[in-house]
């Protein structure tokens, strides 16, 4: 990651750096600008573990792909209740044993986020999901 976006201290810091890059003719910084602003969030929401972390950050990565899409932002309303009502991990593995492919899936992968996707990180931390839940990551990781 470029040192001015680690240099970002908070998510404000790094939306205005994203549009500022990506107006300059800077894609790569804008995209790196949105991952610290993702990292950022997740370190605010307070997760226990590693795993927890990550989940969180791919909530709030499919956020920004909402908020890019729609110009303002957009919190992930659906995800959040999900994961009050059953807890981050459950929540996650709720989503993708699903049989059909998330939106989130599908939005993050167009925005080169793939790295955040729940399948993304249902393969970094195999130990805290069900069988199923890593075969169906595997297959549509695979397929990207």
């Amino acid at each position: 990651m470029d040192l001015r976006v680690l240099k970002l201290k908070t998510p404000a810091e790094c939306e205005s750096f994203a549009i500022n890059a990506k107006a300059k003719g800077a894609p790569e910084l804008a995209v790196q600008a949105r991952k610290r602003a993702v990292e950022l969030r997740a370190e605010t929401h307070g997760a226990k573990t590693e795993v927890e972390r990550d989940c969180l950050q791919a909530v709030y990565a499919y956020e920004e792909v909402l908020s890019a899409q729609r110009g303002r932002r957009q919190p992930a309303s659906r995800t959040w209740q999900m994961i009050q009502r059953h807890g981050i991990i459950p929540a996650v593995e709720r989503v993708v044993t699903k049989r059909v492919v998330s939106t989130g899936f599908t939005a993050l992968a167009g925005m080169g986020l793939m790295e955040f996707a729940f399948e993304a990180v249902i393969l970094r931390h195999p130990e805290s999901f069900s069988v199923e839940a890593k075969e169906l990551s595997a297959q549509r990781m695979a397929a990207q």
